[in-house]
């Protein structure tokens, strides 16, 4: 049997997150949530995760702070950072940060999936 990819979905609107864990799971992640920044970064402290999608406004600890931490302390692989389309600036900044790439909201669950397995495969 193959193992699930793990995958943190770090999102603070609840029926987004529910939709987009939904979705992953039916593609075969193993999927875990947290809605703010301070959850996401205990889940991961925790947690060994493949992918962590991570929406950069979150109550509390912003994306980009944990970001930073998953960086510093390398407590993820991949990073995937979900954006506004008026914070296009603050996205592409995250990938000097280490992302490894971003997605403008609102996403398509398809373009979040290529997207996922995309930056698995580099």
């Amino acid at each position: 049997m193959v193992d699930k990819p793990k995958l943190l979905l770090v999102e603070d609107e609840e029926a987004l997150r529910m939709l987009a864990r939904h979705e992953l799971e039916d593609r075969g992640f193993e999927v875990t949530e947290a809605e703010s920044g301070e959850m996401a970064m205990e889940k991961l402290v925790n947690d060994q995760f493949k992918v962590v999608v991570l929406d950069i406004r979150l109550p509390g600890i912003d994306g980009l702070e944990v970001l930073r931490n998953i960086r510093k302390d390398n407590l993820a692989e991949k990073v995937i950072m979900l954006t506004g389309v008026d914070e296009l600036k603050v996205a592409r900044d995250s990938l000097s940060l280490g992302a490894n790439d971003y997605l403008t909201k609102p996403y398509d669950f398809k373009n979040l999936i290529n997207c996922i397995q995309r930056v698995l495969k580099e």
